[in-house]
């Protein structure tokens, strides 16, 4: 006769597992448009891309993007639905910025969140943008930002301590 009694895992270690798992399914995934430089289509891919998922049937919401202008890039918002922006004023300068209980609130599967590098205003909940995509990730909401590459330096210690940056795609 085998003795499987010694071969069976705990009860405890399996509910461990499971809920690592459960968390793991609800956690959002990042999507970074990585470029070399400002200008050279990051933002018009991510607006492309979110335009598929929408066509696809996946609920995308844009939260902050910034075309600087572009005509061809703006066209690709129409039809898009965005979380208006909250705008502020520091020092006499009105500075619009994406409203994260707005996105919150409204769930999306999918946000776009322009310029992941970026510095909030001073009286946001954040200090940087790269802290609301984390909010959003850990909400189990996909997330779509731009990074260029010269911010990578000035995020190098950032990087080591964010856990979301595991599956950069």
């Amino acid at each position: 006769m085998i003795d499987t009694e010694d071969k069976r895992p705990e009860p405890e270690s399996l509910l461990e597992i499971a809920q690592q798992e459960e968390t793991a399914k609800k956690r959002g995934k990042l999507t970074i448009y990585f470029g070399a430089a400002p200008g050279v289509g990051k933002t018009y891919s991510m607006l492309s891309d979110a335009r598929m998922r929408k066509q696809e049937g996946i609920d995308v919401v844009v939260g902050y993007a910034e075309t600087h202008g572009r005509a061809e890039t703006e066209t690709l918002l129409e039809g898009l639905e965005t979380i208006p922006l909250i705008v502020t004023e520091y020092k006499g300068i009105q500075l619009a910025e994406m409203d994260l209980d707005g996105v919150l609130a409204r769930r999306p599967k999918i946000v776009l969140v322009d310029e992941l590098a970026h510095t909030n205003a001073p009286n946001s909940r954040h200090a940087k943008r790269y802290q609301d995509a984390e909010e959003l990730l850990n909400a189990g909401i996909d997330v779509y930002s731009t990074l260029n590459v010269q911010h990578l330096e000035s995020l190098n210690d950032i990087v080591f301590r964010i856990r979301f940056f595991k599956s950069i795609t």
